[in-house]
Parts: structure tokens; sequence; C-alpha cells
């Protein structure tokens, strides 16, 4: 365990004894607890700042302009007015980060030049697609805010940001807390004839294609993935966008991690191996495939409730997933049909205001049921979802 883990532990075994001690003294306890976690968050950035640079994350590029912020890096494209890639790291206690987006979309103080804005984005019919995603700062406000930069954004397929892309970016923050933490690369392919979006000062250049570049570097393990999704609508699928580091050095022309030893670098770059990161990959992706039931008249399958986005329905599935996120600003319970998260196909959700009307405690008693849910089909980040404020809505069916 290296020295920033064992400081990390230190901090919070600290924190723990001392709300002990002084449990008769609120006062005193809070202030003693919020200085112990402000030394966590500070040895928390201290190291992904080193870690950032140590790593080194890729050789320098004609004209880029390389910002560094609290808790990622930035090498920006001033001809197409988007980064060309963004380094961040994702921490293991990311499941416990509770600050919520900002959405305060601007120009980064640290580039004088060609900077985008959002008046470059107005009424473009694309979204603002964050490279380092923001739910991986949620660990720190200042952080999370700093992702709203235009140095860390792209014009991305609105589909492709609340679909497939997002359930990327869950299933590698899935991954941070089943690994140690996670360095990851983000960034489009870019090329000189790219399309522009006509309107704003400046054309911000439309990529056609976006990747992810993902490593674990704590020894002995030394893995890495990547994947490359083209800019549009298309199914998550992800085992048919994983490709190696090597193939997205060849896209791009950037020769990323030249300061690892050359050979743990060329052994990340050549991996391709989605096993290596999740060893019951196949074994889930056998255990979500299922086959649509048909469950009488007034009734739909998760298969069919696409068709019914703005719509009420009775939608039927088998819950295969469940979580209550207490630490949400919601205290949301995520009930998911059929198939698991992060391939979902339909969700049922519970918002913690509304856990008292039911007389038991959904994401445990629900679980491996067949159920049907009652009310409004909603559509969120390309998931269908209904909304459940009373059990009522929620009937249990016989196998």
């Amino acid at each position: 365990m290296n020295r920033y883990f064992k400081t990390i532990h230190f901090l919070a075994f600290c924190c723990c004894l001392f709300n002990s001690l002084y449990s008769q003294d609120s006062i005193l306890s809070y202030q003693l607890q919020k200085d112990i976690f402000k030394d966590i968050e500070t040895s928390k950035i201290k190291h992904i700042q080193k870690l950032i640079d140590s790593i080194g994350v890729a050789a320098p590029i004609t004209n880029e302009i390389l910002v560094k912020h609290l808790a990622y890096t930035s090498s920006y494209n001033p001809m197409h007015r988007v980064p060309n890639y963004v380094v961040h790291v994702i921490p293991k206690d990311i499941l416990y980060g509770n600050i919520t987006r900002t959405n305060d979309f601007r120009q980064d103080p640290l580039i004088k030049q060609n900077m985008s804005d959002s008046v470059d984005y107005w009424n473009s019919g694309f979204d603002r697609g964050h490279m380092a995603a923001s739910a991986d700062f949620k660990w720190n406000r200042k952080a999370m805010s700093e992702s709203y930069y235009y140095t860390n954004i792209i014009p991305q397929n609105k589909e492709l940001n609340q679909g497939a892309w997002n359930k990327l970016e869950m299933q590698v923050r899935e991954w941070a807390i089943d690994n140690t933490e996670l360095f990851v690369v983000t960034g489009p392919v870019l090329k000189n004839d790219l399309p522009k979006i006509p309107q704003g000062s400046f054309k911000v250049s439309i990529p056609e294609y976006i990747y992810k570049i993902v490593v674990d570097y704590y020894p002995p393990t030394y893995k890495a993935i990547a994947f490359l999704y083209p800019n549009k609508n298309v199914p998550y699928e992800l085992d048919k966008h994983i490709v190696s580091i090597d193939s997205i050095e060849r896209l791009t022309s950037i020769d990323f991690f030249p300061k690892l030893v050359d050979s743990i670098e060329n052994k990340l770059e050549a991996e391709n191996n989605i096993l290596e990161f999740d060893a019951k990959y196949l074994k889930k992706q056998k255990a979500s495939q299922f086959t649509p039931k048909d469950f009488g008249k007034g009734k739909i399958n998760t298969t069919q409730v696409k068709d019914y986005i703005g719509k009420d329905a009775c939608v039927c599935g088998k819950v295969v997933s469940a979580k209550f996120n207490e630490n949400g600003k919601t205290n949301p319970t995520y009930i998911n049909l059929d198939k698991k998260y992060p391939e979902q196909v339909f969700t049922l959700m519970i918002f913690g205001q509304d856990r008292t009307n039911f007389s038991y405690k959904p994401e445990e008693f629900l679980q491996g049921k067949t159920i049907c849910v009652k009310g409004k089909v909603a559509e969120y980040k390309g998931s269908p979802q209904i909304i459940a404020n009373k059990e009522k809505q929620i009937e249990i069916l016989k196998e």
C-alpha cells in the first residue's frame, strides 16, 4: 500500500477516534472532523496531481495549450476549439461523493486565445459533452465546477452523450470502485477536414469519433483498455467498441504515456481484453440476455417500453439489480428490470422522500421478483423509467 493510501486510512481513523472522544462537545467534534476531512481532500488532490505529472500523459502536440486544473489536465487545441485529450483520475471512494452537477459551463480562464464559449454551442443540436465526466468529480466541489470549463467540452451527439457514452462512463466508475483507482484519458479524434458548428464567434470542430483510455497502473497488474465510439446515436454494445491504445495513437497521432518504462508502456498499449478489468464480463453478458415475455392485455415488456415514452403504461419484467443511493441529492432507489446497470433497459425509480410510502425496503424486497409498474414513462439519459411514489403502483406477479 503506498503512502497516499496509508495517509487516507490514518486520517479516517483519526476522524472516528475524535468523534468518539468529543461526542459530548458537538462543536469541537464537528470542527475536528471538518479539519480532518479537509486534510483527506488535500492529500487526495496532491496525489492526483503528482500522478498525472509522473505518468506523463502524452508527448507534446503541435500548437497545444496545456492547462492544469485541480483534478484534471487538458491539452487544448486552439485550431479546433476543443481539447486534444483530457486526463483525470477516478478515485476508489467516488462511491461516497455527494457533490451534484454545477452546470456552470464557461470559458477556461487559463486560455487567452481561441477559447470556445456557450454562444458557440447555442441551438447547435449538440450536447456540450464532457471528456472527463462531471460525475467523476463528485468528491470535490471545485473539481466538479472546473469540469465545466470548455477545455473539457466537445460537441457531442445528444443521444450518444445521454445514452451509450453515459453508460460507458458509469461502467468505468464501477471499475474504479472495484480497483484501487483508475487513470483515464478521453478525447476526440481530430483531423483537418472536420465539420464545424456554424454559429458563434469561433467555429468549433465536430469530431466524428471519441475515445476513452482506461489504465490501472498499480503493480503488479498494470492493465489497460480503450474504447472508440462514433459521434452519433449508436447502441452501447461495449464489447464492439473495444480497441487498443496503439490503435488510438494511430488515429490521433498522439504518443501516450512516454514517461512509462518501455516494457510497461508497450504492454499497456497493446491490451484490449475487457476480462482484465471485469473477470465476470462474459458471464454478465450471458446473464443479461433474456427472452421478452407476453404479460397479457394492458401490460408491456421492457423491449416495448421505448414506444411509450411520454405515455402511461404498465411495464413488466424481472428485477435483476437494485440500489438505494443514500448519498445522492434526492436519495433515489433504482430498480432495474431484465438488464442490470449500466446496460439497463428500464428503471423503476423511487425518490427518498417517498420511501415512507412503502411497507418494505424496495431494493431488498423486490430483488429477483417479477413485477409490473404503472405510471408515466419518461426517458432519462437514453433509458426509459417510471417514477413510483406509492406502493400500489407496483404489482408483484406470481412466478
